[in-house]
């Protein structure tokens, strides 16, 4: 017999626990945002976090740090999907990362549609080193506006009794609030990306003249999510403009920082300050602004 102490119930807030460790360990600014969140949707957009987390360090480095060559890598991406696959439709994994995702994804409505693009773009960091303008957009897609999308799930369905689709222009929103978030941090690890793991996401954009296209393109994309966080349910809108606010303040800083010039960050004093903002019901701020 088991009790709501030693029972199914116990074993999913320590999943949930356990993504939440993850999240406050790899991310300052999502983890900053993520405290934002109202109750309802906090733990399922830790839960998706976790789980890109995961997959995103098999191919990112300490996996190979661990001796795994690429087919071993491809081959444990493999069996993570598969295994995140079989836990959405039996609810139950043994591994807690993907536990908190499969009870996230079975009650926000989050399936194969989103799931499979994602571990696609993930099976493209294995053996693609460099990306053409079309090559960069359907990794992008994979790697960054389905997690948006995901994240969109989890704010209209966390607490409901069925899930339901987003609005068009929320789906665009999240999208491009996904392929932002990406970009920046592409420019931002331009260096890193080129010299650890022999990756160019951007066609050349230490050049001056492709790394303004991309700004610019940043900087739209931004516009575009800015104008639909005021159509997501109340307890949402505060951490998704915060995320937004730093991401805007990091293409601005990145506008006036030379390539080269190491990784742009954002102190803790304006982090702190972008919240507070955002908590007061501000409006999401632009880039430039």
């Amino acid at each position: 017999m088991t009790t709501a102490h030693t029972g199914l119930a116990l074993y999913s807030q320590t999943a949930d626990d356990a993504a939440a460790a993850v999240i406050n360990r790899y991310s300052t600014s999502f983890g900053i945002a993520t405290r934002l969140l109202g109750p309802r949707p906090r733990p399922h957009v830790r839960n998706v976090y976790a789980l890109v987390r995961v997959a995103d360090e098999i191919v990112d480095g300490p996996a190979h740090d661990a001796g795994l060559t690429p087919d071993k890598e491809r081959a444990v991406l493999d069996a993570l999907e598969t295994e995140v696959m079989d836990a959405i439709a039996t609810g139950f994994s043994a591994n807690l990362v993907v536990h908190a995702f499969a009870r996230t994804a079975r009650e926000c409505g989050i399936g194969a549609d989103l799931i499979a693009p994602f571990f696609a773009s993930m099976r493209t960091d294995i053996d693609t080193a460099a990306h053409d303008d079309l090559s960069h957009d359907a990794y992008v897609y994979g790697s960054a506006e389905v997690v948006g999308l995901m994240c969109l799930q989890v704010f209209l369905n966390a607490g409901m009794s069925a899930p339901a689709r987003p609005a068009a222009d929320l789906v665009d929103g999240a999208r491009r609030l996904g392929a932002a978030f990406q970009d920046v941090n592409f420019l931002r690890d331009l260096d890193d990306d080129a010299e650890r793991l022999g990756r160019d996401y951007l066609d050349g954009a230490a050049d001056d003249e492709r790394r303004a296209t991309v700004l610019d393109r940043i900087d739209a994309d931004l516009a575009a999510a800015a104008s639909v966080i005021p159509h997501l349910p109340p307890d949402c809108r505060a951490a998704v403009t915060t995320a937004h606010d730093l991401f805007a303040e990091l293409s601005r800083r990145l506008r006036s920082s030379p390539a080269g010039a190491g990784r742009v960050r954002v102190p803790d004093g304006v982090k702190a300050t972008l919240a507070a903002r955002a908590l007061l019901g501000r409006p999401p701020k632009g880039p430039r602004s």
